[in-house]
């Protein structure tokens, strides 16, 4: 089988950075000069983001980032596409780089990973608090078996949902071990952290996430009940990172499932279940509009900027 051409680096790496804005020129420009695009943020806690290119030209800018301080060791998922999933480079500066309103804390001062193969001994442990730190959407396909939802809609609301549950799990003699996790790892190392500052010490996090549980986890041994919402086009994945059953609804974002896909209410790229009511007759023309651009535009081979999968407060 023909590799596909385009290298795809997710990356993230929680250091100190006294001063993200003399990182950001010569990043942008070694991007440029690499043919390399996508997006990176800077900001004092760190670096994240994704980027394609050419295995020559992402070899050059993750050798860039490993020199800056503290990222020796940069946490990166590896892929490859056809065609290359982004029209610019942008390197932007931020106050977090994954945003949950706490830019204070030391995100490098965090709790303790556990790999992939240590995950199950750790969330079977009875005295083991398990928490999923992503949104609520996300969790609605799919989540570890017994794990707490927190019904947040954004990272963002995260520390309020801890400060205001935090009594549930601290009614015992002994403070129970608290084990979170998130799609790729990022979210639910920075709520270690976050924990930590607020005086809860023993707390693990699931290194690499979900996606790594699930491509080195055999299924018959997994916790993983449902699919995995992803930040790109494939929607969903399953065990060994098989395309997963869901879709996306182009108006509101929303993974999809195939019963809502049956619904008369599911429109491709129009309305879904979801959000159909909470739509104009207006705005569905227009997306009825962008979705028939989109598909001409594939039929001549091109991209359109409509069917781009949207950003969204991704790990």
């Amino acid at each position: 089988m023909t590799q596909h051409p385009i290298h795809v680096a997710a990356l993230y790496q929680f250091a100190r950075f006294d001063d993200p804005a003399a990182i950001q020129p010569p990043l942008a420009a070694l991007c440029c000069a690499n043919g390399v695009k996508g997006t990176l943020l800077l900001a004092p806690e760190g670096i994240n983001g994704t980027i394609a290119g050419s295995d020559a030209g992402i070899a050059a800018v993750l050798a860039h980032i490993r020199g800056l301080p503290g990222c020796a060791d940069l946490d990166v998922k590896h892929s490859r596409a056809a065609t290359m999933p982004f029209h610019r480079m942008k390197v932007r500066l931020k106050r977090e780089i994954v945003t949950m309103g706490a830019p204070d804390i030391d995100p490098t001062d965090t709790g303790a990973y556990v790999v992939p193969q240590d995950w199950n001994a750790l969330i079977d442990a009875p005295d083991t608090i398990l928490i999923d730190t992503r949104n609520d959407y996300e969790v609605a396909i799919g989540s570890f078996a017994g794990a707490i939802d927190p019904k947040t809609k954004s990272f963002r609301e995260f520390p309020e949902w801890v400060r205001a549950h935090r009594h549930e799990w601290e009614g015992g003699a002994d403070k129970p071990k608290i084990a979170m996790f998130c799609t790729g790892g990022i979210r639910c190392e920075k709520a270690t952290a976050f924990l930590k500052a607020e005086g809860l010490d023993d707390v693990y996090h699931l290194k690499g996430g979900i996606l790594a549980y699930l491509e080195q986890m055999p299924a018959e041994d997994s916790r993983w009940e449902g699919e995995c919402f992803v930040f790109d086009e494939r929607v969903a994945v399953g065990h060994g990172l098989a395309p997963g059953t869901h879709g996306l609804c182009r108006a509101c974002r929303m993974p999809v499932s195939p019963e809502d896909q049956r619904s008369p209410l599911f429109v491709e790229g129009v309305s879904c279940p979801a959000c159909h009511a909470e739509r104009t007759d207006e705005q569905r023309t227009r997306y009825a509009e962008r979705h028939r651009q989109a598909g001409l535009a594939a039929a001549r081979g091109e991209a359109h900027v409509g069917a781009v999968f949207p950003e969204r407060d991704a790990d």
